[in-house]
């Protein structure tokens, strides 16, 4: 009785979330206090607890390198950025998209998706302000080309860091298995790409003509600020890649980067905190807190247990489920608490699989399915969120429905791509 109320609420909340009947914040806020009232989330744990609570991992990355975007910001950076992104692509829409995209692509797998997004967010709004053209169809391609081409490493989604630490997976396998695919899935995007947004390309010679003899070093307010930050924010990509080695989790190295930033830069804190995105953070909170209930009451758990108990002893069958089941659910569920969820029934598959390759074959499908999936609607991942309340905030709202009618396309062509992918790799 506890999963169907459980599953009642959240349904009704994504319901309000994605009729934007209501203001999302307040709607996550409501459910997770309906759910807390009714006992449906593990008491003070929500707060405490790995796989049924808040992920404060993900608050804290998302709070020290908001700071850090914050004070990046004061030194012109994003404009000189824009200004050479303009130039360089010569202001033609589709060129410029590409260039934007394939900057997200290539940072992606070496940045998580969340930490690409706030660097290259901003600079998507300032130059379509300057070129006066809207910057919401480049801040959703970008998004789902973060999700896609952060699949291709171990740290370049959350999701996969949780996998390979349940499965034992290092960077390499995640390299040689994931990567190939998703190099094939991102070529096949930027094709799509110019027919999903054909209708948002506009060119306007006189704003492109006017931006071509700017002098982008001009942008550059502080010099001497900027290098100091540089060097921080170098340092703090340095430690994401490291961070498996030397056992440092991303949110403590972008909380620490953050205090550095603040302190060779002399912002001023009150200014500083006034540029972190306060409702995105909200809104992960509750978020995380609703999707606690379903884990604690077994929906989750439930639903992955009936999919995988389907295919029985068919390990391609299986592989389907897991991929497409986990496109399916992380489009509505943020990926992170999810594939925390799966990833031990995944595990209990694999051991009764009749070899390491087949059972191994089972977490790239997983993986797969997870990180694809993230694009499947606005929420579906912590970089969507991100993007979206980067977007309010600028002046270019996008809403639930306007992301996801994008988002759900290349989520069902990306699976399929990765399906293929998988039957040929390791069951033909």
């Amino acid at each position: 009785m506890s999963a169907l109320v459980a599953l009642a609420v959240f349904v009704v909340a994504f319901f309000f979330i994605a009729t934007e009947k209501a203001n999302k914040v307040k709607v996550v806020l409501v459910a997770a206090a309906v759910m807390a009232v009714l006992g449906l989330v593990p008491g003070s744990e929500v707060f405490f607890s790995e796989h049924e609570g808040v992920d404060w991992n993900v608050i804290f990355l998302l709070l020290g390198m908001m700071i850090i975007v914050g004070i990046l910001k004061q030194t012109g950076i994003f404009d000189y950025l824009a200004i050479w992104a303009a130039k360089k692509s010569r202001g033609r829409p589709y060129r410029l998209m590409v260039m934007l995209m394939a900057i997200t692509a290539v940072a992606s797998p070496f940045l998580d998706n969340v930490t690409t997004i706030m660097l290259v967010a901003p600079v998507t709004v300032v130059v379509c302000n300057r070129l006066d053209i809207p910057a919401q169809p480049y801040l959703i391609a970008e998004v789902l080309a973060s999700n896609i081409g952060g699949a291709a490493t171990l740290i370049g989604d959350p999701p996969n860091i949780i996998i390979g630490s349940r499965a034992g997976l290092t960077f390499n396998d995640f390299i040689i298995h994931m990567a190939p695919i998703v190099v094939v899935t991102f070529a096949a995007f930027v094709l799509l790409t110019r027919v999903l947004f054909r209708r948002s390309f506009r060119y306007n010679p006189d704003r492109v003509a006017a931006v071509m003899v700017l002098q982008e070093r001009r942008a550059i307010t502080d010099p001497r600020l900027l290098a100091r930050c540089l060097a921080v924010l170098t340092l703090v990509i340095v430690g994401f890649g490291l961070h498996a080695v030397v056992h440092v989790d991303p949110s403590i190295i972008a909380l620490v980067g953050a205090g550095v930033m603040i302190l060779v830069s002399g912002a001023d804190v009150s200014e500083t905190l006034r540029e972190v995105e306060w409702p995105t953070l909200v809104f992960f909170v509750g978020l995380f807190v609703m999707v606690a209930g379903l884990v604690h009451t077994g929906v989750i758990s439930t639903v992955g247990d009936w999919a995988i108990g389907a295919v029985g002893d068919n390990y391609f069958g299986a592989a389907t489920a897991l991929l497409f089941g986990s496109a399916a659910l992380g489009a509505f569920f943020d990926n992170i608490p999810y594939v925390a969820t799966m990833a031990p029934v995944v595990e209990g598959i694999v051991a009764q699989a009749p070899d390491p390759a087949t059972g191994q074959s089972l977490w790239w499908a997983f993986a797969l399915g997870a990180d694809f999936g993230g694009n499947g609607t606005a929420v579906a991942a912590s970089a969507n969120v991100v993007a979206i309340g980067i977007a309010a905030r600028s002046g270019h709202p996008i809403s639930f429905w306007q992301f996801t009618r994008y988002g759900l396309l290349v989520t069902v062509l990306s699976s399929l791509m990765a399906w293929v992918y998988v039957w040929l790799r390791y069951f033909m």
